[in-house]
């Protein structure tokens, strides 16, 4: 993908919004903020807000915010996990941009340490894009700030796609690939669901995340005829 493609994904905010709708009539909003990730019984950032309300817990010190996430982003903590983990800790940051940019730049710095730590690069990418589509939230009024200016410049996408290039075969990392090529191609977006529904067939809450997103109509199927016909 160019970067003027990725560019038009903070310009065409309408656009965005109205792909969502049509792939999943009963959600709206840029996916990897206003809708949560299932992780089931797994350890996150605290989190006692539901529906809209995005403001998570109000009495989590956001102080502790880049300690408590970076320890939760262990080599052993599932993709799904580091989705939500990295879903709430941009919720909470964006209130303070200072600790936005100082989690931002300690993810970022794990990556230099290891250039070949696929968990590294993808929670790098996740954020980034997390960030971005927190843009779009405050755009709508969904949050107070936007994070945008942090990761204008950077693909969080190619990083994401790096770190499924090293990690081989990874069905939760094609889901969170799914949710941040929204704006790409439709080729390109449902070969990575179809990827993601493969992998489901043995793990449930995977498929969970994946019905609760787009239905029994998965958008692989939504999008198979317009993609045979190009």
């Amino acid at each position: 993908m160019t970067m003027n493609s990725r560019k038009s994904f903070s310009k065409v905010t309408g656009a965005l919004l109205a792909i969502l709708l049509l792939a999943a009539p009963a959600l709206a909003g840029p996916p990897l903020i206003c809708h949560a990730i299932d992780i089931g019984s797994a350890q996150s950032l605290p989190w006692s807000a539901n529906g809209w309300n995005l403001s998570g817990s109000e009495t989590y010190d956001v102080n502790h915010l880049v300690s408590d996430a970076l320890a939760l982003l262990s080599p052993q903590t599932t993709v799904l996990v580091r989705m939500e983990t990295m879903r709430r800790a941009t919720l909470y940051a964006q209130s303070h941009p200072q600790i936005a940019k100082e989690l931002l730049l300690r993810v970022k710095a794990r990556t230099t340490e290891n250039d070949r730590d696929a968990l590294a690069a993808f929670d790098f990418g996740y954020l980034i894009e997390c960030y971005r589509q927190a843009g779009i939230a405050a755009k709508y009024g969904m949050l107070r700030n936007s994070l945008q200016q942090l990761v204008a410049s950077v693909d969080g996408y190619d990083w994401v796609k790096k770190a499924i290039a090293m990690r081989g075969e990874d069905a939760a990392m094609e889901f969170a690939a799914t949710l941040i090529t929204s704006e790409v191609a439709q080729q390109d977006r449902a070969a990575h669901l179809q990827k993601a529904e493969a992998g489901a067939k043995s793990d449930p809450l995977l498929a969970a995340n994946l019905e609760s997103r787009f239905g029994n109509e998965t958008l692989a199927q939504h999008l198979a005829p317009k993609v045979a016909k190009n």
